[in-house]
């Protein structure tokens, strides 16, 4: 007998023998049976995880297996389940439970889709219609679904002591605070939020479908002391323009940063103007380093001095007496420039910069200015004895000089304890003498009770010191006021422009300051 093949039917060939004949393709929309099962088939499959057998069971099988693949590798779908719900003709709603899985992260996404039943090109068998938004009702061509951060880990800024800064409390440190998350904040222990996301095309910003993780804040500790701060911010908010910085002398740990104007500069750290006579701290220490001047040697302050071109005191005082210390609390500026020519050219540069640390790469944790006194001769040379000429200062670089005569030794002021990120911090060549720092501590006394810094720091106890600066500037009416001092293990320096004499303008910023920190 003769053998065939028996498809759906068979019928004569017309030549006397038989073949198998294929039935005729199906047409008309699928049955509510076919649609029935074509969908508990397809949602089976892939929720077997068989890609290959769901694609095949839709009518676009290349496009489904991207899809599917996508959902479980992507999104990082490790189990699926579905529900499958009741046909309305030849569309069936289900619901979907993924478990989405991201390192330790685990977490049921739950959501509502829908597929529709088609009858496929090839036999006219019931398909799946393919679309994205089988997957998920809002994919569709060119976007894709991610599982993964969403941003950075946000970073919280603590103080000293673990409080959160406010910038609403805290304006002047925005800046600040900025600066230190975008450097520090991988390092400070937060975990970024994790969702299932809708991204592309390109251009398009990506929308969280479901959250995984909530994330954790990473928690940035910083040298703050917030009460210190909220004194400084209150005291240059008294005038249109001021600056002012605290440190602690025996770390260099910043505590405070303030700026009455709160624009993009930071005045307080990155300022390059002359500091005038609050530049005579490193002058004196120079002095009395080399044996040039004592406390109490005499010392006279004519009304006039001439090197290079002719010095004058402030409102033309003179005091033909006088000693060195009453010199430095009175802050006469030709007892200074009369020692010019029995100084080296280079003499106070290397003062400032081997004692003191200015002009050193100072690694603060933000962008700061690390002072300037050029090597200068002539009048420049005598001008820089009094803080004029080229030299340029910052409040924070007064506020490292006064901390360093406070200390005996300069501590690179920083926001953010170097062990974080095993940084060096600058290094001073050596400390200030002994002797250079007991007598300059003593003539920084002098002027904080009975000097040009009396009024400001009335009131103040323990281990006090001052000294005042009045800068004057090319095309000003009135000289930026200085000060700078110290209030046992606080220093603090501040500059009010055009403020006129340091002890009344930016001396009561400066010992608001120190009062707030103890």
């Amino acid at each position: 007998m003769g053998a065939y093949n028996l498809v759906d039917a068979v019928t004569g060939d017309g030549a006397g023998g038989l073949r198998a004949e294929a039935a005729p393709a199906r047409t008309g929309p699928p049955t509510s049976g076919e649609t029935e099962k074509t969908a508990r088939d397809f949602l089976a499959a892939w929720a077997a995880g068989d890609t290959a057998k769901a694609a095949g069971l839709t009518d676009n099988a290349q496009a489904a297996t991207t899809a599917l693949a996508a959902f479980r590798d992507s999104a990082h779908v490790e189990k699926v389940t579905f529900k499958q719900g009741t046909a309305v003709g030849t569309k069936v709603p289900f619901s979907v439970s993924a478990e989405v899985v991201l390192g330790k992260q685990r977490t049921t996404w739950a959501y509502d889709s829908s597929l529709d039943v088609v009858r496929g090109a090839e036999g006219g068998r019931a398909r799946v219609g393919w679309q994205p938004a089988v997957v998920h009702p809002e994919l569709t061509a060119g976007r894709t679904l991610r599982t993964g951060p969403t941003e950075e880990p946000k970073v919280a800024a603590v103080d000293r002591s673990g409080a959160e800064l406010d910038l609403k409390d805290h304006p002047s440190l925005e800046s600040v605070l900025s600066e230190l998350r975008k450097k520090y904040g991988e390092k400070a222990g937060g975990e970024p939020a994790v969702a299932v996301r809708l991204e592309g095309p390109a251009g398009a910003a990506p929308k969280n479908l479901h959250v995984v993780s909530e994330g954790k804040p990473g928690k940035l500790r910083t040298t703050i002391d917030a009460a210190v701060q909220r004194a400084a911010e209150t005291a240059v908010n008294k005038y249109g323009d001021a600056s002012v910085v605290a440190v602690k002398p025996s770390t260099g740990e910043i505590l405070a940063v303030a700026n009455s104007k709160k624009t993009g500069f930071n005045a307080a750290l990155g300022g390059t103007t002359a500091p005038g006579s609050t530049m005579k701290i490193v002058t004196s220490a120079l002095l009395l380093e080399q044996g040039k001047a004592a406390p109490g040697k005499a010392l006279p302050c004519p009304k006039n001095a001439t090197y290079g071109m002719t010095f004058h005191n402030v409102e033309n005082s003179e005091n033909p007496r006088a000693t060195f210390a009453q010199d430095f609390a009175a802050s006469c500026n030709t007892a200074f420039i009369s020692f010019a020519g029995q100084l080296p050219d280079g003499a106070l540069a290397a003062e400032a910069r081997d004692v003191f640390g200015i002009g050193l790469d100072w690694k603060a944790g933000v962008a700061t200015f690390d002072g300037r006194v050029p090597t200068d001769s002539g009048a420049g040379k005598a001008a820089a004895l009094i803080g004029q000429g080229r030299v340029q200062m910052s409040p924070l670089n007064m506020a490292s000089i006064a901390a360093t005569v406070r200390d005996g030794s300069f501590h690179q002021p920083y926001f953010v304890d170097p062990s974080l990120d095993g940084r060096q911090l600058a290094r001073a060549a050596r400390p200030l003498s002994p002797g250079a720092a007991r007598d300059l501590r003593s003539m920084m006394r002098l002027t904080a009770v009975s000097g040009t810094g009396a009024r400001a720091m009335a009131g103040l106890g323990g281990d006090i010191g001052a000294k005042t600066g009045s800068a004057e500037v090319d095309g000003q009416t009135a000289p930026n006021g200085w000060f700078a001092a110290y209030r046992d293990d606080v220093a603090a320096a501040a500059v009010v422009p055009q403020g006129g004499h340091g002890g009344d303008s930016a001396g009561p910023v400066v010992a608001a300051v120190l009062r707030a920190g103890g």
